[in-house]
């Protein structure tokens, strides 16, 4: 499977010179910088949504990562009076998880400086987790070729970790723009006046970050497989090969995967203040959230059931087959349409769709190799009772986290207060003030004598 793939924004143009006085003329060429950074970013924008092929994310990371730092500054110029709005200033920015019936995405009005703000870190966590998709897609099942060598299975593994690193750069944005930008936007009086968009929502974006973390943990699972999956390409099924890791471990992880989607879509339909409805949101990222959920549900019960029956001995023969019976169960019920099952669909989520229809038909292949394999021990040797799913549920362990958000800081303005160049001024102005002062106070009447 690959992760979610965002619908990047689009915006209007805007020159900041217009919206901005600079009545001292300090920051003339700053603000036509920024301007210019800002250009290029829609630009890059424009040509990403024209573009039916692969696409260049890393070159919209790149530019926003020239434009924050811009944009930081000229909002902490104007927080200190140094630069003024000549009145508030409106960007123009496409929603993209909105639901619409014509599939559309709606160009909104946004005001203030703290929507260009929220709009620009949005578009770069999207387009970091749309880089780390096209780097799964572009590395494919590689795990599975047995004419693979070890050290290509080691270099692709290596930029499965790049790509883990870059969902979980995302995650981090998100978490910064639920926490602390989008609750500034939407207490600014400009704002107040007018609904937000459920992409600007902190509930909405709250799933995004725990969608982007599950996302990046499925990553680290798959490279964590890697090495005994190839072990065992030849003979699916038991027994497991030595180089597995522990298939408890494994399960734990998936349910932490699973944790995470599940709460993310219920996040995702929350009503917000800030939004219309839940209904706003789009169907797409629901369906996915739903549908990875009860995938590595599943997935989890799978390898609970293979560690009961690998590793819990004659007492835990009947978990084994009830734990992968209950995995099957689920898993059919994906296959068969999962949580979106009888609603329309685009053609991004059909493919998708698709390709995990794929990925479990495998899976329930694999399941019935290790169900047959545990179903006939317990027969003819455990005979041991099959418990019930709750019963089950009530001994399931807890779920592990074996990958974190990457925190997110702002990035340091370029010029005016707070920047490299305004801080060694005024360090230089203090020392030379202090020294200024040394000097006239060893020339008191009196000096370096002491009674």
């Amino acid at each position: 499977m690959t992760t979610f793939l965002y619908d990047l924004s689009t915006t209007g143009a805007i020159s900041f010179s217009d919206i901005i006085n600079d009545s001292s003329n300090s920051f003339t060429r700053r603000l036509s910088e920024a301007t210019q950074i800002r250009s290029r970013l829609r630009g890059a924008l424009k040509e990403s949504k024209r573009t039916d092929g692969e696409k260049d994310y890393l070159t919209i990371i790149k530019i926003i990562d020239d434009y924050l730092p811009q944009l930081q500054s000229i909002v902490n110029c104007v927080a200190h009076h140094e630069l003024e709005l000549k009145s508030e200033p409106v960007f123009s920015w496409r929603t993209t998880l909105s639901a619409n019936f014509l599939n559309n995405s709606p160009r909104i009005s946004l005001p203030s400086l703290h929507a260009e703000h929220a709009c620009s870190l949005l578009t770069y966590a999207f387009a970091l987790s749309n880089l780390a998709r096209t780097i799964v897609i572009s590395l494919g099942p590689f795990e599975h070729d047995r004419a693979i060598s070890q050290a290509e299975r080691e270099a692709k593994e290596e930029k499965l970790k790049h790509a883990t690193g870059h969902l979980s750069r995302a995650s981090g944005i998100f978490t910064y723009l639920s926490e602390t930008v989008l609750p500034e936007l939407q207490h600014s009086a400009s704002a107040s006046k007018s609904k937000l968009p459920p992409d600007l929502s902190p509930e909405v974006n709250t799933a995004l970050a725990r969608m982007s973390l599950a996302d990046a943990q499925t990553l680290a699972i798959r490279k964590l497989l890697s090495k005994s999956f190839y072990d065992s390409n030849i003979v699916p099924g038991p027994p497991l090969p030595k180089s597995h890791p522990a298939p408890g471990l494994i399960a734990k992880l998936h349910l932490e995967c699973a944790s995470l989607y599940s709460s993310a879509r219920t996040l995702a339909k929350t009503p917000s203040a800030s939004s219309k409805s839940a209904e706003d949101v789009s169907p797409e990222l629901r369906h996915y959230l739903g549908d990875e959920a009860l995938l590595q549900s599943a997935l989890a019960k799978k390898w609970f059931g293979i560690d009961a029956g690998e590793n819990g001995g004659e007492s835990r023969g009947g978990d084994a087959v009830g734990l992968l019976i209950w995995a099957k169960k689920e898993l059919q019920e994906l296959k068969d349409g999962g949580k979106g099952a009888g609603l329309s669909r685009g053609d991004k989520e059909k493919r998708d769709r698709n390709l995990r229809k794929e990925k479990v038909t495998k899976e329930l292949e694999i399941i019935d190799v290790w169900l047959k394999h545990y179903k006939k021990i317990n027969d003819t040797i455990h005979f041991k009772s099959i418990p019930s799913q709750a019963d089950l549920q009530s001994r399931l362990s807890s779920g592990v986290s074996a990958v974190f958000a990457t925190s997110y800081s702002l990035p340091g303005p370029m010029f005016g207060p707070g920047s490299g160049a305004r801080v060694q001024k005024e360090q230089d102005t203090l020392d030379r003030e202090g020294s200024m002062g040394g000097s006239a106070s060893s020339t008191y009447a009196g000096a370096g004598e002491y009674y």
